[in-house]
């Protein structure tokens, strides 16, 4: 019997590949989804292992009184194929029987998505991200602990475990388990774990960073036979996963090569965690780049063409969904991003002054989307002065609610620019700006995440104040400078504008792609050879 080809096993606890397959929530997956199509492009050795949730993540509404709430609905998962297979993980104790589904609908590697069987389990999936103790170490032990039982009754062989985040870092515990049951001691079984598993962080705020009770996973069964001496070594007490994740891997990576910077100060004072390295995020481009901007092949009047396109099909569905008529000619700028206090949705709205004069002088549209965790009150809050903002100034400054992968598509290939002004260096990444830069809409960025990688300055998009880290008000005076003494200037000079599109485009469409990306995990994460697979030519 041949051998089968060892395989990457990639975990994340979201996964965004279509706005009508609701188990995502934002950027973490958002690129998990652009990922595994990018394994399937390019017929990578790669299975990917998620939770099926029966609630997905909310549809965020705003009601009359300028806030946001949320609904919950059902969607289709009648697609998912079932494998046959059924594991069982122990929470609470007691058994949770699982059965494992398959889709490659999406031109994805296969995915696994794990569920409980019984309808009185399903508490344990029925939101992403729900709130409360109990429940996110349950979802967290579905994922690791379910997730490696899966894949061997699979038989999938394989040579590298991914961990998307610290969600899945059960599955390490897990894997010593395995081998401490076998007879290995704990420092061998932890060694020999360490040599299959690699490890990616995002998230550069420490409040992001998952930390659980010690004795809250003891009375769930998330430690499995480990010693509460050994569960120590491992994340702590409070048990952090980000730590864990760093201690359980090989290697260990951050998103951009900023992001690493931040991530190695970050964790320094962290004993016996791998150093973090750096692998700059990329996006799908079949998925997020226009096929006719792609088709127009670098012309700057073609790709003009298109963009006007795109923009009327925005304008005609920021009219169905908010009553409200843009001017085509307008420069419309576009901020979509989770609601989090760190990327400053509001910050325009903040000098209201020279917000107007923008707005009545120099007919510029601002146009925002965004979406808060519902148990997140800072977020929901953030939301809400969004719209406060577009109440203030109806048909000129805008919000379209439940930002969705549909919205996205919109908004960032029918926008004239992309604005990010998060607090340097607090973006990990922020694939968005290269979805916006892939259709030609120019980024107006503060250098943070994947920016400094990637700005010309005035040329393929424009940089909002310099690399030193600014206060708010810094931040804000250095936004309305850019956008009065550079913005505006070469949108009222269209051929520089339309060579500026030409040249975002060129920056971003092979360098800031998913499948860039995907060789580079291969060849400087994982270690694979895969020199042997056929990769079509591009």
């Amino acid at each position: 019997m041949p051998q089968r080809q060892p395989h990457v096993a990639y975990f994340c606890m979201e996964y965004g590949l279509h706005e009508s397959f609701p188990i995502y929530s934002g950027g973490l997956g958002i690129l998990a989804g652009d990922f595994v199509k990018s394994a399937r492009d390019l017929h990578m050795p790669m299975v990917a292992v998620g939770l099926l949730w029966a609630r997905g993540y909310c549809v965020q509404r705003i009601g009359a009184d300028g806030r946001p709430y949320e609904e919950f609905p059902g969607y289709d998962s009648s697609f998912l194929q079932d494998t046959g297979v059924r594991v069982r993980v122990r929470v609470r104790g007691s058994e949770v029987p699982c059965r494992v589904w398959l889709t490659e609908k999406y031109g994805n590697c296969p995915l696994y998505l794990i569920e409980p069987v019984r309808q009185e389990d399903r508490w344990i999936t029925h939101r992403l991200y729900e709130a409360g103790t109990d429940t996110r170490i349950a979802q967290e032990m579905l994922l690791g602990i379910g997730g490696v039982r899966a894949l061997g009754w699979l038989g999938i062989p394989v040579h590298t475990y991914h961990f998307n985040e610290g969600h899945a870092v059960f599955a390490g515990i897990e894997m010593i388990a395995e081998r401490m049951e076998a007879g290995q001691q704990f420092p061998d079984a932890w060694d020999d774990v360490r040599k299959q598993i690699v490890f990616t962080t995002h998230t550069p705020v420490k409040a992001g960073n998952e930390e659980h009770q010690l004795k809250d996973l003891r009375r769930m069964g998330a430690c499995l036979q480990l010693s509460g001496a050994e569960m120590r070594a491992i994340g702590g007490d409070p048990f952090n996963m980000t730590v864990a994740g760093l201690r359980l891997a090989r290697a260990a990576n951050a998103v951009a090569q900023l992001h690493g910077e931040t991530a190695r100060a970050m964790w320094s004072g962290v004993s016996g965690a791998v150093t973090i390295g750096a692998i700059t995020n990329g996006v799908h481009a079949p998925t997020w780049q226009s096929p006719q901007i792609r088709a127009a092949n670098g012309d700057p009047e073609k790709i003009w063409a298109a963009h006007q396109q795109h923009k009327l099909e925005l304008i005609e569905e920021v009219q169905r969904r908010n009553q409200v008529s843009i001017e085509p000619d307008a420069l419309l700028i576009g901020f979509a991003r989770r609601a989090a206090s760190y990327k400053r949705s509001d910050l325009i709205l903040r000098d209201e002054a020279r917000l107007r004069q923008l707005l009545d002088n120099e007919h510029v549209r601002v146009l925002f989307a965004g979406k808060a965790h519902p148990d997140d009150t800072t977020g929901r809050n953030i939301v809400a002065k969004l719209v406060q903002g577009a109440r203030k100034f109806p048909g000129k400054v805008l919000f379209i609610e439940n930002y969705d992968m549909a919205v996205g598509r919109l908004l960032t290939r029918g926008v004239d620019c992309w604005l990010n002004n998060p607090i340097r260096p607090l973006e990990a990444s922020g694939t968005s700006g290269m979805k916006a830069a892939m259709n030609g809409v120019l980024n107006v960025s503060i250098l943070d995440g994947w920016w400094p990688e990637a700005c010309d300055d005035g040329k393929n998009g424009f940089a909002i104040g310099d690399e030193r880290s600014g206060d708010d008000a810094k931040d804000l005076e250095a936004l309305y400078d850019t956008l009065e003494q550079k913005v505006l200037p070469a949108w009222k000079d269209a051929k520089r504008w339309k060579k500026m599109m030409a040249a975002s485009i060129k920056m971003s469409q092979e360098p800031f792609s998913s499948d860039r990306m995907m060789r580079e995990y291969f060849e400087q994460l994982y270690k694979l050879d895969v020199s042997a697979v056929a990769v079509p030519a591009k």
